[in-house]
């Protein structure tokens, strides 16, 4: 049987070596013995406080545990990974605000918040990336889509659940958007179409990436 030390070892060999979050019952089937996933997670937590101070964390997100670069340390990585992390629009940042503070939404929801028709490149946009689907429809006429933030999505941010979403703007900051001009005081009276071409040319990944 492994001793504690040298399953701590096995953990970050696979957390290293990994691509995405590694779910804890994942973790337990590299082991001949059975493991609990208390002992696990304890381990864990060890190996996170073991890397407390490096330049890498460990990290339990949504989906399971990843080793990360810290975002302190991004401004030195991109002097020699210079290629700048493609932005998301005004159009979306509202439209994932509104999905997640307020989920499960239409986009009739979205449309009343924003005073604005929601396009469908702006939630394709998000479905693309993951970060938004459709979760069911809604009992009224027309059975509109409900949409919904996804394990993804919180990944990304580097959460474990939607209790840990951050202010707004700090979203903001996380996943490098397009800075959002003062809202117009005097919204209009009705909906107008505001498709996404205005957006920025890109689109965004988060800025925390895997130190795989």
């Amino acid at each position: 049987m492994l001793s504690p030390s040298e399953m701590k070892i096995v953990l970050e060999a696979a957390l290293l070596a990994a691509q995405e979050p590694i779910p804890i019952s994942e973790l337990r089937k590299m082991f001949d013995e059975e493991i609990g996933a208390d002992t696990i997670r304890r381990l864990l937590e060890e190996l996170r406080e073991a890397w407390k101070d490096r330049g890498v964390e460990l990290l339990a997100t949504a989906s399971g545990w990843r080793f990360q670069t810290r975002v302190s340390y991004q401004k030195f990585l991109e002097r020699i990974h210079p290629d700048k992390a493609p932005r998301y629009s005004r159009a979306v940042l509202e439209t994932l605000a509104i999905v997640a503070y307020r989920q499960p939404v239409t986009r009739g929801d979205i449309e009343e918040v924003r005073g604005v028709t929601v396009s469908a490149e702006v939630i394709g946009r998000l479905e693309a990336r993951g970060w938004v689907e459709v979760i069911g429809h809604k009992e009224v006429p027309g059975r509109p889509a409900l949409y919904a933030t996804t394990k993804t999505f919180l990944d990304d941010l580097g959460l474990r659940s939607l209790q840990e979403l951050p202010p707004l703007e700090d979203i903001a900051k996380t996943l490098e958007l397009t800075p959002t001009p003062p809202p117009d005081p005097q919204p209009a009276p009705v909906p107008r179409s505001e498709p996404d071409s205005q957006a920025a040319p890109d689109e965004s990944a988060a800025a925390q990436h895997s130190a795989a």
